[in-house]
């Protein structure tokens, strides 16, 4: 039945599964709230993300485990584990992180929309280290979604939880999704110029595990080891179990699955609707209603998103218009 599902269907799980993340990790939340013990959240941010991830690197060894012989390993070069480890760094520890502390400060909205500045620095960043070409509509769209972050961050009402930088203010929470977001796009081009002959197995492996490995240990270090104290709580793993696997692991096996069989034009335009749908799940899951700043924001990135889609459908046409001319002046040049 599986292999029945287009590629396009695994995307399009997945974009679901990702988009749900923050809504259920803010539930989960709640829900240990509810059941305190000592005056403590057993399901609080930091122990989702750890044990979380734990469930997920458990899954993964199981699926992909057998990819970690001694031959794979050893064709993998210095430079290939220098790449895998600020790969892990970055989105498996880092920008992981900053997501989960934005949640405790911010709307899910507005991790939702701020995070959607991702797409335009990694498309800002491979124009100017992969040498990538994109049309004006493509770099149009990327700057109006930029536009629609920066509208969602300074038309939010006033705050306690503010940082000054330069006579700019921003939540803190706003701020740690915008930091999580470069994060995630550093780590994208890495992955572009250095992992793509790495075996996914390796790869999913190596960054979970110690992207756990590092975020355990600056939480040790910052916060003390008692801040995991309850990390052995049944109520805790029994959620945990099913995130891991659903959240984590289910989402990225879609995601991957569905890039096997699909082009970039299938990815953009199946990705489009993340900020979407995350606004809905954060509605029906938390009740969250989007404020004005949601509205104005996120038509800005919306209207982005379109332009983005025009651009690379444009572009798609004119590769393929482009091969078909090569071909022909290549048969002309056979005669």
């Amino acid at each position: 039945m599986l292999n029945k599902i287009p590629g396009r269907g695994y995307l399009l799980i997945a974009i679901l599964i990702f988009a749900a993340a923050n809504s259920v990790t803010r539930r989960l939340t709640e829900l240990g709230a509810e059941n305190l013990i000592d005056g403590r959240n057993p399901i609080s941010f930091c122990n989702v993300l750890f044990v979380g991830n734990l469930c997920a690197l458990l899954a993964l060894v199981a699926i992909y485990g057998k990819q970690w012989s001694p031959s794979a390993l050893n064709r993998l070069s210095l430079t290939d584990w220098i790449s895998l480890i600020a790969v892990a760094t970055l989105s498996g520890a880092l920008a992981p992180a900053f997501f989960f502390f934005a949640l405790e400060q911010t709307a899910v909205n507005n991790v939702v929309l701020i995070g959607r500045i991702e797409p335009p620095i990694t498309l800002a960043l491979s124009v100017l280290i992969l040498r990538a070409k994109v049309n004006s509509w493509i770099v149009t769209g990327a700057v109006l979604a930029f536009v629609g972050v920066v509208l969602t961050i300074v038309l939010q009402p006033a705050d306690s939880s503010v940082v000054t930088m330069g006579g700019f203010s921003i939540g803190r929470g706003e701020l740690m999704t915008a930091v999580a977001a470069i994060a995630l796009a550093v780590s994208s081009i890495i992955s572009k110029i250095k992992l793509n002959s790495i075996p996914l197995g390796i790869f999913t492996i190596f960054r979970t595990a110690v992207g756990t490995l590092i975020f355990f240990s600056l939480t040790v270090k910052l916060y003390g080891s008692e801040h995991f104290m309850d990390v052995f709580e049944p109520i805790l793993w029994q959620w945990m179990l099913l995130y891991g696997v659903v959240i984590v692991v289910g989402g990225q096996l879609a995601w991957f699955r569905g890039l096997k069989t699909t082009d970039a034009a299938d990815v953009s335009l199946v990705s489009s609707i993340s900020p979407i749908a995350g606004i809905v799940f954060a509605l029906l899951i938390l009740g969250e209603v989007p404020t004005v700043a949601h509205y104005i924001g996120g038509s800005a990135i919306v209207i982005g998103i379109i332009f983005n889609q025009i651009g690379t459908a444009r572009q798609s046409n004119f590769a393929q218009a482009k091969v078909a001319e090569d071909m022909e002046q290549v048969g002309f040049k056979g005669f």
